[in-house]
């Protein structure tokens, strides 16, 4: 009796510990999944899914006599429309996880974020990586194959989404700028229209002084001149009285000159 009484105590020591961790690692887990599912999600809820899980169990109200009659179902290409739309958002999701998983883990590491964050992120990362194989499974239902090239398809559509709207804003814009430029032209052009009266100004300013100028230069140069009719030369041998050549007459008089001389 008193071997087993000795055993009993450590048996019941062991039984009454491990029944305690039991019941505080089952209540942890239970607070731990009650407060992941308490958490706001990473990203809003995803319309383009919601829409295409509408459009593959669309069943119109039936009333009458149209529940005899079956319902036409969604056409094809609509539900892979949708299929698309779909699988570029979940391309826009998968970069931004992409991009904000490193940054948040740097964060996390040093202190700057808690926990919970992180476990959202977490939570979000697998919810995508399921959401992605969901999308290539509902392609390959519909097209054997398709599954591997839907993204790239998805990702040009992306693509030009971005072009368009690029585009847009440029068209958008161009009422502005032609504005803009209007008025830059009409600046620029009084700005040269100024310059061209200012120096017309100039001009019919100093035309006056460079008349006078030389009308003085004219005078003073020509006092010095000589006349054209003859030299100072001539006009002594004429005070002399030696003979000249008469300016105007005829020869005749010039030849009765001589003979009353002599």
């Amino acid at each position: 009796m008193v071997d087993w009484l000795s055993l009993a105590v450590p048996v019941a020591y062991l039984g009454i510990l491990i029944g305690s961790l039991a019941t505080f690692s089952s209540l942890y887990r239970k607070r731990k999944a009650v407060k992941a599912t308490s958490l706001a999600p990473w990203f809003p809820p995803h319309l383009q899914r919601d829409i295409y899980y509408s459009l593959l169990h669309l069943e119109p109200p039936a009333s009458g006599k149209e529940k005899e009659k079956k319902a036409p179902p969604v056409p094809e290409t609509v539900l892979k429309a949708a299929l698309l739309r779909r699988a570029a958002e979940d391309i826009n999701r998968v970069m931004a996880i992409r991009n904000q998983k490193q940054a948040l883990a740097m964060l996390l590491q040093r202190g700057s974020v808690g926990d919970d964050l992180w476990n959202r992120f977490s939570r979000a990362e697998k919810e995508m990586e399921d959401e992605v194989r969901d999308v290539v499974a509902e392609a390959n239902a519909y097209v054997p194959g398709w599954g591997q090239t839907i993204f790239q398809s998805a990702n040009e559509m992306i693509n030009n989404d971005v072009f368009r709207r690029r585009i847009q804003e440029m068209q958008s814009t161009t009422k502005d700028e032609r504005e803009w430029w209007d008025r830059k032209k009409a600046t620029i052009q009084e700005g040269f229209m100024k310059e061209l009266d200012e120096e017309a100004a100039s001009k019919s300013g100093s035309v006056p002084t460079t008349a006078s100028g030389a009308t003085t230069s004219a005078t003073k140069h020509s006092e010095p001149i000589p006349s054209a009719t003859g030299s100072d030369d001539d006009a002594v041998l004429v005070e002399a009285g030696g003979p000249a050549a008469p300016e105007t007459g005829s020869p005749e008089s010039g030849k009765k000159k001589k003979k009353g001389k002599k």
